[in-house]
């Protein structure tokens, strides 16, 4: 037999801690022992600690989101090439502004947060922040159906200075409603967090129950709700703000059933139309007169119909990134009519409307 030194010193072993060697025998067969040995996992409890600022925190407290009463689901424009059009976006913001808008929910639906990556999405709400935090709340939506990306999204959004973020319960892979209150509370102790219940899009409702049991929070900011005022009235009822998410119910929802506001599409378009609405107390004849408008918008899928009326109204480029395509001719035709109607005056933009052409538009598969 002959003697053989394998190693001396350390040898890997996939774990912190290095094994040592000493001499080893092998046979004649010129076969030998090897110093490396399975990764051993070391058991140990694990917690999560929350990438978070406290400068940056500070920033913003829960009640200053909780009294915003218009906030505004900001449309995210595009280049030719699918990219962000920020001299467009930041026009936008600006109008928002402008017209006594208190908030914008960014990359949300209205914005097409799902057609993003996380790096354009966290890009568009620092981008956001910079150059209009200090006049506007940007709530970024952080949401997502997997815990794990929403807490990173959540930790990055506010590293760069988001005052708040939306956030949705998980969707298509559902999950219990236990599931649903560990996903909520895996975020929420971040910063301010407005939770956006949408039956429509999730294919599940966030029950009360579970919202009353999330309130005990003290970031939670409040609710945005697209159920229906029922609900809303139910949340008003426990002293639990709540903003309406369907600008067709938001004046009664406002001033009957004690909601703080909305979180509206159509103040895109009509920012002070909208803020006339929230603010300036009970007014059917204004509710009537915008409700063929906000019919319009919702004839197909949010944001296709905001796309195309902002693309008509010459404030957007009309590029569109697929799956969303535009609304076809007579559509577009309506909602020329239908800014006659109200007076081109209330709408965002300069120019003339509109009624493009189907080669007009761009259509993006590839951003």
């Amino acid at each position: 037999m002959a003697t053989l030194k394998t190693c001396t010193g350390a040898c890997f072993t996939g774990s912190a801690f290095p094994l040592h060697h000493s001499n080893v025998t092998t046979s004649n067969k010129n076969t030998r022992s090897s110093c490396w040995k399975p990764t051993q996992a070391a058991v140990k409890s694990t917690f999560h600690l929350p990438m978070r600022s406290y400068e940056m925190k500070n920033r913003t407290c829960t009640e200053d989101i909780k009294c915003l009463r218009l906030i505004t689901a900001i449309k995210t424009p595009y280049l030719p090439d699918g990219r962000f059009d920020l001299e467009a976006y930041d026009a936008l913001v600006n109008m928002q502004i402008e017209n006594g808008v208190e908030g914008v929910i960014v990359g949300g639906t209205t914005g097409e947060g799902q057609l993003m990556s996380w790096e354009e999405h966290i890009m568009l709400i620092a981008h956001t922040v910079n150059c209009f935090g200090g006049n506007i709340k940007v709530i970024g939506n952080t949401g997502s159906n997997s815990t794990r990306e929403a807490i990173h999204a959540t930790e990055q959004g506010f590293a760069v200075g988001m005052h708040g973020a939306l956030h949705i319960n998980p969707y298509y892979g559902k999950t219990s409603l236990d599931g649903m209150v560990a996903h909520f509370q895996s975020v929420l102790s971040m910063g301010p967090t407005i939770i956006y219940n949408v039956p429509s899009r999730t294919g599940q409702d966030i029950p009360p129950h579970v919202i009353q049991n999330l309130a005990q929070s003290t970031c939670l900011a409040g609710v945005k709700e697209c159920v229906g005022n029922d609900r809303i009235k139910e949340y008003t009822d426990n002293k639990i703000v709540v903003w309406s998410g369907n600008d067709d119910q938001c004046h009664d929802a406002r001033w009957g059933y004690g909601a703080t506001g909305v979180i509206s599409v159509a103040s895109n378009l009509i920012p002070g139309l909208m803020h006339e609405l929230m603010f300036g107390g009970k007014n059917p004849a204004l509710n009537s007169k915008l409700l063929p408008l906000i019919d319009w918008l919702f004839h197909m899928p949010n944001p296709i119909g905001l796309n195309t009326a902002l693309a008509q109204l010459g404030v957007v480029r009309p590029v569109f990134r697929l799956p969303f395509v535009p609304l076809p001719l007579e559509k577009r035709i309506e909602f020329a009519n239908l800014v006659k109607e109200i007076g081109r005056q209330h709408f965002v933009g300069t120019q003339d409307v509109q009624v493009l052409d189907d080669n007009d538009f761009f259509l993006v598969s590839r951003y």
